[in-house]
């Protein structure tokens, strides 16, 4: 794949997350999230990015089975195609959080799009581990459920079943596509420390460990705001009664 196709189908990333985000500020907006309409259309935009990549994903896989047995040579133009997409997601994001929010806030995001941005920019431009990034981006399986929640939490709709229904589902796909996905990928990058470049494997190693930490602070973070808190809460009423 060359570089000028590349950069091509990133930047066109790029645009077309500007044009979705602009898109859905023309939507109808909850009045709760009136308050803050940049967040509002920040995670919708993230919310759309999800649902295509984690139905691209899986489609990687099901249409290039062999993939699966080789994650560091075979790819498709399917596949790197959708790589590529994310690439310039991520950057546009990125972008976005610098332009509309202070860096105290979204220090921890900022940085965690540098590390994807860099290990798929590496994938993409080497055409090598296109699988492996593909195996990395069934995570966004769970992100179209964090991302609901964050939606429901902003429209209101916090008490609602939609949202316990949802915090539930989020919870196990967050430890069936997250957790468990980090944990394969580690163990795949350590089983097939040979076949891989001094570089290549530093900063997979760099990357994985950071997303870990970061992922399992997040679903503490989850597990304490969508069922401990709402625990205590019932335990308290019942006390009352």
């Amino acid at each position: 794949m060359e570089l000028g196709s590349v950069i091509l189908t990133t930047g066109s990333s790029v645009a077309l997350f500007k044009l979705v985000n602009a898109g859905i500020g023309r939507l109808h907006i909850p009045e709760s999230a009136s308050r803050n309409v940049w967040k509002w259309r920040n995670i919708s935009t993230s919310f759309v990015h999800s649902f295509i990549t984690a139905i691209w994903a899986v489609l990687c896989f099901f249409r290039h089975p062999q993939m699966a047995e080789d994650l560091i040579e075979t790819y498709s133009v399917f596949s790197h195609a959708l790589v590529s997409l994310s690439i310039g997601y991520f950057i546009y994001d990125f972008l976005d959080m610098v332009c509309n929010q202070k860096l105290i806030q979204c220090w921890e995001l900022l940085f965690h799009h540098v590390v994807v941005i860099t290990c798929f920019g590496l994938s993409v431009v080497s055409c090598r581990y296109v699988g492996f990034s593909v195996v990395a981006l069934l995570v966004e399986i769970n992100s179209v459920f964090l991302h609901l929640r964050q939606i429901l939490r902003m429209a209101s709709m916090a008490a609602s079943t939609l949202y316990r229904v949802n915090s539930i589902i989020n919870l196990g796909t967050y430890v069936v596509f997250r957790i468990n996905t980090l944990a394969w990928m580690t163990r795949w990058l350590v089983l097939n420390r040979d076949k891989i470049p001094l570089l290549a494997y530093t900063l997979g190693s760099v990357g994985m460990a950071i997303m870990t930490v970061m992922n399992i602070i997040l679903f503490c973070r989850l597990l304490r705001s969508d069922f401990l808190k709402s625990s205590t809460r019932e335990a308290k009423k019942e006390k009352e009664m």
